[in-house]
């Protein structure tokens, strides 16, 4: 009976190392994959890619 108990133990904590193996990659690639994406689609040229504040405005003639 003890040598049962044993097994499953350590098959209990193969899973549970594998589990938190998992865990940590998934947290790591929630926390850094954002900045990377931000990182990638943000341009050094931002205020060339921002529309114009001026409006020309059709002056009526009365």
């Amino acid at each position: 009976m003890n040598l049962n108990s044993q097994s499953a133990n350590s098959s209990d904590t193969y899973s549970q190392r594998l589990a938190d193996i998992v865990g940590t990659v998934i947290a790591l690639i929630t926390l850094t994959l954002p900045v990377f994406i931000i990182a990638h689609y943000s341009s050094t040229n931002v205020k060339n890619n921002q529309p114009s504040l001026t409006y020309n405005l059709p002056i009526r003639g009365d």
